[in-house]
């Protein structure tokens, strides 16, 4: 299966899936476009916000990990460290949650995903399943809900808008935007330039 969606696109994802089944009298808007058909500025913001050591690591950010417990054994709130990878691994085929079991899947998963898939695909996969408002799947969907347009045309403004939701979609809009959500854009706009703009991703 891992090998199979290098080369297929998924029809669907466990995450949408289980919003299908919650969800029966809603629509899910999905639809999918390849990596060429979306502004390069939607991948820049998606590392910018969510994993900026995308092109370095191995699927998993064993520093970050490591970080991210050390800023918890001195009192500080536990944050996530997953990977694009890891997210990718975890829409695809499993489920929400914290637990152990679950963390270890994803982490095997997101390895395996690294080892087969270049990290072009992983990143293509990732943003036509990945959730960007209640069942609102995929960059495509998402720039013609929120922007009227396609995912081809986004601006570096509106994909750092769209990135912005993506720790938590269910809470944060891109329609309504808190001042977290717009302190988030302004951010993550920042790392973008930071990052060295488009040039960061090339050769991906």
């Amino acid at each position: 299966m891992l090998l199979l969606f290098r080369y297929v696109n998924p029809p669907t994802s466990a995450f949408i899936l289980s919003y299908s089944v919650a969800n029966p009298d809603k629509k899910v808007q999905q639809q999918w476009v390849g990596f060429a058909d979306i502004s390069p500025w939607m991948p820049l913001a998606v590392v910018a916000s969510e994993d900026q050591r995308f092109p370095d690591h191995w699927g998993v950010d064993f520093s970050a990990i490591r970080k991210a417990l050390a800023e918890h054994q001195a009192g500080e709130g536990l944050r996530g460290a997953s990977t694009i990878t890891q997210q990718t691994a975890k829409n695809l085929f499993l489920w929400n949650g914290r637990s152990f079991v679950r963390k270890t899947l994803e982490a095997g998963f997101a390895l395996a995903l690294d080892g087969l898939w270049p990290k072009r695909r992983i990143l293509e996969v990732y943003l036509n399943i990945a959730e960007f408002g209640p069942g609102i799947y995929g960059v495509e969907a998402a720039s013609r809900v929120y922007f009227g347009r396609s995912a081809r045309q986004l601006s570096a403004e509106q994909a750092a808008q769209l990135a912005a939701v993506l720790p938590n979609p269910k809470v944060l809009s891109v329609a309504s935007p808190s001042p977290y959500v717009r302190d988030r854009v302004f951010w993550i706009r920042g790392q973008m330039d930071q990052l060295s703009g488009l040039q960061y991703l090339k050769g991906l």
